[in-house]
């Protein structure tokens, strides 16, 4: 190995590694093909392609009306994702490097349709597609960005406002990918509650992390000082390190090539790190893992073409029924599997429903009292605006009461969550053991058959600042109304509306926690049962189709049968090396 191909330590440098990881993954996907092990071999090329383009990505996350879209536009130097004033996206966005515009989309039954540049807003934007409505997964739009030629990878996401709502599942299944963030406040106001627990949440994953107030042209100098100020400590006590800098831009001024560029090349030249620093050992431990996986799966295939050559095809036919027999077997025990998990549920349930009890029952009894005691210091004034005023004095009371609770709660719920992800593991793979030596002795050739790096474990959907937010805005009856009480010394029917709004916000809050371990629970649970069916079922088919090549070969005689035989030890041997 040439010097230029190591670091100083005499370690190869991070970039050849990812060379030679693709180069492995191409010839395993070779072997694949010909063995016919088409999912392999699809998986193999797809995670080449990802490591010879050094692709990474980097997720822009904050609120709507941030300005999130028009960054990336501005940062991709073309006008590729929607924007506007209500919010806009609706799914997630990977905007990538190709030396031509263009875009697809993926449904939801993982296949890709292309689509022209002008139809993206019906598939990603919240007016054309509510609530995802029309089942996309996530799109992509390819462009000729210098920025992008060396594997970063920018993502779109719906922000926060609509995020928590029908796009909650797509959204944040797409987190644990993200490799870096790019966060989008704003001066007025600065980083925001909601933005701030996912900022937190996305933090804890990633490394890298850029900062950025957009809309700087709508605010002034002393307006963004503060901002990034505030913006900057309130992060760095959350994430317990260093943020560097806030960066200050206008994306619309940088899309319309006017106005003093402020932070603009900074941004730039911190993304250019991100490329420089990071994305090489990023693809580099996504290649090695899959590697591992897929080389696996391969041998299997592998054992079982042999396997099928060895023995009479009477006794391999009569192996299949038998197969085919536990597999249906095991269809009807994965019931028996689902007991398991529903005792866990049960139990985590019970857990945090008590805990959830004992918290309210103490909590409401000193809150009331609270509230009752800053009543009088609330001013009077006029009715509706007296309201509001109530209303914001439950909720601080009830930030207060809750939030230091919900902290520490959230930290036992991710130890018990964690826990039941490992335990579903556990029963799973007792589940494959039994049927392993019940007779589908494929199984144990596939050591990482279950692994919980493979997906099984559901990252936390819980917001510490996500509130029930202040009343909702009256009514004209109820705004005619909440004017004449207060002349008719009727004040009390608005003081306890906001009491019952103060109850309703204890309740519901302290319940979070509960409701999200119980919501990642069952997910990991239906992930696992689709992942032990699939498996069944692709061992099954792999036996069948070795089955049905042996057939052909043993039609030829014994010399096809011992020249097959000596291609497929090559072969093992061929994967055995690169692993």
């Amino acid at each position: 190995m040439g010097e230029s191909e190591r670091d100083r330590s005499g370690i190869p440098n991070k970039a050849s590694m990812c060379m030679d990881g693709a180069s492995r993954l191409l010839r395993l996907a070779n072997l694949a093909q010909e063995l016919a092990a088409d999912p392999v071999a699809e998986e193999a090329r797809e995670l080449a392609a990802r490591v010879v383009e050094g692709r990474f990505y980097v997720a822009c996350i904050g609120q709507f009306k941030r300005g999130k879209s028009t960054l990336l536009n501005a940062l991709v130097g073309y006008e590729v994702v929607p924007t506007g004033f209500v919010p806009v996206t609706a799914v997630p966005t990977v905007i990538r490097f190709d030396g031509e515009l263009h875009a697809r989309i993926r449904l939801r039954d993982g296949s890709w349709q292309s689509i022209a540049m002008q139809e993206l807003k019906e598939y990603v934007t919240e007016e054309r597609n509510p609530e995802n409505k029309k089942g996309v997964d996530g799109a992509e739009v390819f462009v000729p960005s210098p920025l992008l030629s060396s594997g970063m990878c920018f993502v779109d996401t719906p922000g926060l406002g609509s995020v928590f709502t029908g796009n909650t599942a797509t959204t944040q299944a797409f987190v644990p990918h993200i490799d870096a963030a790019l966060v989008v406040v704003g001066a007025d106001p600065p980083i925001a509650g909601e933005e701030l627990t996912l900022v937190e949440a996305v933090g804890k994953q990633v490394r890298d992390l850029i900062v950025v107030i957009n809309k700087a042209d709508r605010t002034s100098d002393l307006e963004r000082a503060a901002a990034a100020k505030f913006t900057r400590e309130i992060l760095e006590g959350r994430l317990h390190r260093p943020m560097g800098d806030v960066l200050e831009v206008s994306a619309a001024e940088r899309m319309e090539n006017r106005g003093p560029l402020r932070d603009w090349e900074k941004l730039l030249a911190n993304l250019q790190h991100l490329v420089d620093d990071s994305g090489a050992f990023l693809v580099s431990t996504a290649c090695d893992r899959g590697f591992e996986r897929l080389s696996e799966q391969l041998l299997a295939v592998i054992s079982e073409d042999r396997d099928a050559l060895l023995r009479p095809v009477e006794e391999s036919e009569h192996r299949i029924e038998l197969m085919k027999e536990t597999i249906s077997e095991a269809e009807r025990s994965m019931r028996e599997l689902g007991f398991l998990f529903m005792a866990e549920q049960h139990r985590i349930s019970d857990l945090f429903g008590d805990r959830h009890k004992q918290f309210f029952s103490s909590t409401w009894t000193e809150s009331e009292a609270e509230f009752n005691k800053e009543l009088p210091s609330v001013p009077l004034g006029f009715g509706p605006h007296y309201r509001r005023r109530v209303m914001h004095l439950a909720q601080a009371i009830s930030r207060r009461e809750v939030r230091p609770w919900l902290k520490s709660e959230q930290q036992e719920g991710e130890r018990q969550y964690r826990a039941v992800a490992v335990r579903f593991v556990e029963m799973g793979n007792n589940f494959l053991n039994k049927l392993a030596a019940a007779g589908l002795s494929e199984l144990t050739r596939m050591p990482h058959a279950l692994d919980p790096e493979k997906g099984f474990r559901i990252r936390s959907r819980f917001t510490f600042e996500d509130f029930i937010g202040t009343a909702q805005p009256p009514s004209p009856l109820r705004w005619l109304a909440d004017v004449v009480l207060p002349l008719v010394g009727a004040r009390k029917a608005i003081t306890n509306e906001a009491r019952e709004f103060l109850r309703h916000l204890l309740e519901v809050n302290s319940a979070r926690v509960q409701n999200d371990v119980l919501n990642r629970i069952q997910e990991s649970r239906d992930r696992l049962e689709v992942e032990i069916r699939k498996l069944l079922h692709e061992i099954s088919r792999v036996a069948e189709q070795a089955l049905d090549r042996a057939r052909k070969v043993k039609e030829e005689g014994s010399p096809a049968v011992q020249s097959a035989l000596e291609r497929l030890n090559q072969m093992e041997r061929c994967v055995s090396s690169l692993v």
